[in-house]
């Protein structure tokens, strides 16, 4: 059985633009994984007023057949061959993919927490999943409009036209 999944993904080192869309694709290719819906792409400063380049930030929701570690394994594999490197928390990188919500399930698990453990702060997450789910209920109860509506204010610019195409993507 398919779980329904939100992933959001950002990049802010190289051609972020360019590595969103290559992960979208990347993503719709996994194994008894496909693409559903995207955001448009958002660019946002970095967290914790680091000094590096702004965000380009984007949210899709997947119908996955993975559980929950082998869609985490997956998408960090993604990321490591797009260039990502873990030296500094909330470091510049070329990807980053966080899953957001897996299904209707809590988890919290050595290596993985869901609903993610600071959505709550993150319009640049929070925003774009909005665009795509407006009514969307988190597994542990919160409303996703409630969570946007006390997110402390960000800096959040949508792109123009900069929704990607995933269309014409494996099936699987």
């Amino acid at each position: 059985m398919a779980n329904r999944c939100h992933i959001a993904l950002g990049s802010n080192l190289g051609p972020s633009v360019d590595h969103l869309h290559a992960a979208i694709r990347a993503i719709d290719g996994l194994d008894h994984t496909q693409v559903i819906a995207s955001s448009s792409l958002y660019t946002s400063p970095p967290m914790a007023g680091m000094k590096q380049p702004d965000y380009t930030n984007a949210v899709i929701a997947i119908d996955t057949g993975l559980d929950a570690l082998e869609l985490l394994d997956a998408l960090q594999e993604i990321e490591r061959a797009q260039g990502r490197e873990r030296h500094l928390r909330w470091g510049a990188r070329t990807l980053d993919l966080d899953i957001i919500s897996y299904g209707r399930q809590c988890l919290n698990l050595p290596r993985l927490t869901v609903p993610h453990y600071g959505v709550a702060e993150r319009a640049f997450v929070l925003l774009p999943l909005f665009e795509i789910a407006p009514h969307y209920q988190f597994a542990d109860g919160r409303q996703l409009t409630s969570l946007l509506a006390a997110c402390p204010p960000q800096s959040l610019t949508q792109m123009p036209d900069s929704k990607p195409d995933f269309s014409g993507a494996s099936q699987a």
